[in-house]
């Protein structure tokens, strides 16, 4: 095998001239990318007389002492020149014919130039899992009958020559209906299997072989269907009854129900079947998760905004980007809902990107509501089983709407009408790691553009770039922005990618937003009140019950309290294996606190006495989750709490139950962290307490503004969506706060155009692009050494408009026992970044230094 000229991270145009396949050649060659760990370049392979090979397909190769899964890119009449024919290898089969149609070919090759990314990585991530998985080394005997004949070409020495332990294993072949067992599997059997084995291959009675990769295999279940047959006089009571059973259903059960109905073993079954009055057979169940029945729904009427809305949606024809600005509650999902059904009915799909899995549930259960079961759902959650079974639906070609996280922007969907992107300001669409760190909103833009389909953007809060992609420089607009102006429809200028902007500036049924109620807890602690809660908040917990009102308490902080010190010589209890201050953790009175990094999890019992001074004075700082939960239940016993954080939902279905516990009246009060912020449809709440909101301001973020904008404006829209008007209580100590101020007016315009002002004094995004490099080792010498190599390898292609900034450490220097270090790249955005091969960048850092290059952060410190 022999490496191509061409490396992974090049572009690709998959149809192009390069496939040069012929009916008339007997022997092509094929370049291939290969699914093992460090191959990041195109391997050259032979293609086998009689075997059809296009760019797309999967195969089977071999590769090294091993078959691996490999994607076909490129084939050819003859070699590279640089490669000598003899040494290339044959692939071994086509697992799936024509599985990367040429417009997702372009698109992940985009992916891989544009994040810097090989492309075999970008795959990894695009594929179901298990579809280009390992294949299994098996032995196999050559004759499998109980006194094995030695294969005509070969001389093996008698049985008695053989030494026991290959006797062994001869024995284990010959017992298996095969002839055949894995290569682990006899290992795991007889102690010293690899001498044996040898042995055996030696004398000729046995062949290595290796089973080809495949795709997870399909779910089946057994099913038993009901044969009309008229011999009921030869069947006995008990066999005439599971007969019976079986007609009253319909003629068809799942075997393992009809056994638990007629309470019968199977054999009884395999009895009917034998005399011909039942057939019972496989059949492929695919997995899916599982959700409640769903009342069928039907459009709602919608009011002029909504309608003015969809009428410009579905006028559109092409690529358009649409900015779908609508406050909370105002409807977006139905315009969704309503924007969807014509393309279904047309034969089209539709993509849903949500931010969360948590999001999930609501949303899906509103589409399956209007869809049935064109609706699927893909995201990291499903089982392994699931996933396969969600891609291989996506794929077949049928008109369906998949719902997902941001890895569904890669569904194989064919025929694709409309990609959405729900709350797309969300930080969640962004990936940090592994690479690539892609961001599906981008990914969104170039896949709408190729398949020629509206990219709609919906959120209360859009992202500065999303505004300026849209909307244009809001300097150069004049009066136009103006209150009246803001619902007009603003279509982009003719050199600018085509785009719209929609608005929906009022609720459904007409309803107010929330009265923002600001109260400055420093006037609070002037006047003697030291609780978390403010005077007003507990007022309003206190007739939250005797109202028959639910509330949301958002904290921005999980856990119990920030961190632990000593009051006597101001030691801080920090973790070992990172530069941060472990946080308390305290579930309940009884339970023993506990310390918690939220980095790398590491975990230690509470300590009693100061481990500087051994003084008895150390006191937890801060709140989080589980401090507002205790205090909640010692001041305001009367109010069922339910946690809603990343500690409480980790396990599969966990979002789902907790708000259905909520949503039944299980709880007064629900109190979570973020999570509660992305797109929750809660009607009954008609309060939302804001603890803190100071420790998302006041972050050392260029965009620490924004996000907390969205998230508090996000937060606050979560009440007053049902019949009772909605009040917000934001506990601040910054009332001042130009951000709080527009928080509290629900003012957008007034919060964004003074934020893109300083953005573009600073050339920050979306007035310029970054570029950041990581590194991290558990060596610090090394971590900072390569570090310095890269910024020297840069600064040879600097150009007057790009800033290098570093290398410098991390905001957090070290992380889970490992030292950071970065490079931060500023850049016009309509610079063309020249960077170095990445394959060059690598080969100066020192084995044990992870390298990664994180384009369009969101993150920076």
């Amino acid at each position: 095998m022999s490496i191509s000229p061409g490396q992974s991270s090049l572009p690709f145009q998959p149809m192009s001239g390069a496939v040069v396949s012929s009916p008339f050649t007997e022997t092509k060659w094929v370049d291939a990318l290969v699914d093992c760990p460090g191959a990041q370049e195109l391997f050259t392979y032979v293609i086998p007389a009689g075997l059809s090979v296009q760019p797309g397909d999967i195969l089977s190769v071999p590769f090294g002492s091993q078959h691996v899964g490999a994607i076909a890119v490129r084939c050819y009449h003859e070699p590279p020149t640089q490669l000598e024919p003899t040494q290339v290898r044959e692939i071994d089969t086509v697992i799936s014919a024509g599985f990367f149609p040429s417009t997702y070919w372009t698109l992940l090759n985009r992916i891989a130039e544009y994040y810097y990314t090989p492309l075999i990585q970008v795959v990894r991530v695009a594929l179901p899992p298990g579809l280009l998985a390992r294949s299994q080394r098996r032995i196999r005997l050559l004759t499998p009958s109980s006194d094995p004949i030695p294969a005509a070409n070969s001389s093996p020495s008698g049985l008695s020559s053989l030494s026991p332990i290959a006797q062994h294993l001869l024995q284990l072949l010959q017992s298996s209906k095969s002839g055949d067992y894995s290569w682990v599997y006899l290992h795991r059997q007889v102690k010293g299997a690899s001498r044996g084995l040898k042995e055996l291959a030696q004398s000729g009675w046995i062949e290595n072989y290796l089973e080809p990769p495949e795709p997870v295999r399909p779910k089946r279940r057994q099913a038993v269907i009901l044969v009309e047959v008229d011999q009921a006089s030869s069947l006995t009571s008990r066999q005439q009854e599971v007969l019976s059973v079986l007609k009253r259903q319909g003629g068809e059960l799942w075997l393992t129900d009809l056994l638990q109905l007629c309470q019968t073993s199977s054999s009884t079954l395999k009895a009917l079947e034998r005399q011909g009055c039942l057939i019972i057979q496989a059949r492929e169940v695919l997995r899916a998760e599982t959700a409640a029945a769903i009342v069928p729904d039907t459009p709602k009427a919608l009011t002029a905004e909504q309608t003015q809305a969809l009428t410009q949606i579905q006028s559109v024809s092409g690529f358009t980007q649409i900015l779908l600005h609508g406050v909370t509650g105002s409807g977006k999902t139905e315009v969704y809902l309503q924007a969807i059904a014509p393309i279904l009915q047309q034969g089209g799909s539709a993509l849903v990107l949500v931010p969360e899995i948590g999001l999930t549930p609501q949303l899906t259960d509103r589409f399956r509501a209007r869809f049935g079961h064109q609706v699927c759902v893909y995201h990291s959650a499903l089982s392994e089983g699931e996933r396969y079974d969600t891609w291989r639906q996506m794929f077949n070609g049928q008109a369906q709407v998949v719902i997902g996280t941001r890895s569904a922007i890669f569904a194989p969907l064919s025929r694709l009408g409309l990609i959405i992107l729900d709350e797309e300001h969300d930080s969640s669409f962004k990936q940090d790691q592994p690479p690539p760190c892609y961001h599906a909103r981008t990914i969104a833009q170039w896949r709408a553009e190729l398949e020629q389909c509206p990219l709609i953007l919906g959120s209360a809060t859009p992202s500065s770039d999303s505004w300026v992609t849209v909307r244009g420089d809001e300097e150069n607009r004049g009066d136009e922005e103006d209150q009246g102006d803001r619902g007009e429809n603003q279509l982009s200028s003719p050199s600018s990618p085509p785009s719209l902007y929609l608005s929906l500036p009022t609720r459904v049924h007409a309803r107010s937003l929330p009265a923002v109620e600001i109260v400055d807890m420093r006037q609070e602690l002037h006047q003697g009140n030291r609780s978390i809660f403010s005077r007003s908040l507990q007022f309003a917990l206190q007739t939250l019950k005797e109202q028959g009102q639910q509330g949301i308490l958002f904290i921005h902080r999980r856990g119990h309290s920030t961190f632990v010190s000593c009051r006597s010589c101001g030691y801080v209890v920090t973790c070992p294996n990172c530069d941060v201050s472990l946080a308390y953790h305290h579930t309940h009175s009884e339970a023993q606190p506990f310390l918690r990094c939220h980095y790398c999890n590491y975990g230690r019992s509470h300590p009693n006495t100061c481990p500087s001074c051994d003084s008895l004075y150390l006191k937890h700082f801060g709140s989080g989750t589980q401090r507002v939960i205790q205090d909640l239940a010692e001041h305001f016993p009367e109010l069922r709490t339910i946690r809603f954080d990343s500690d409480t939902t980790r396990t599969k279905g966990s979002h789902r139950a907790l708000l259905t516990r909520f949503a039944q009246g299980e709880a007064e009060l629900l109190v979570g962290t973020q999570m509660l912020t992305k797109g929750l449809d809660l009607p009954q709440v008609g309060l939302v307490g804001i603890l803190a909101a100071d420790g998302l301001l006041h972050m050392s973020d260029y965009r620490a503004s924004e996000r907390t904008f969205q998230t508090l404006t996000q937060v606050a829209g979560r009440c007053g969506r049902g019949e009772t008007p909605g009040r917000v209580i934001l506990q601040t100590y910054s009332p001042e706060h130009p951000v709080i101020q527009s928080v509290k007016q629900h003012d957008y315009p007034a919060f964004i155009q003074p934020e893109l002002q300083q953005r573009r004094s600073l050339h920050y995004p979306p007035y310029g692009r970054l570029i950041l490099l990581r590194f991290s080792s558990e060596n610090p010498i090394a971590v900072q050494t390569a570090a310095e190599r890269v910024a020297q390898a840069l600064a040879t292609v600097q150009t007057p408009d790009m800033q290098l900034l570093g290398p410098a450490p991390a905001t957090i220097l070290r992380v889970a026992r490992r030292y950071r270090w970065q490079i931060l790249l500023k850049l016009p955005l309509d610079a063309e970044v020249k960077l170095p091969d990445i394959t060059e960048l690598r080969a100066l850092c020192a084995n044990g230094v992870s390298f990664l290059i994180d384009v369009d952060p969101l993150n920076v410190g």
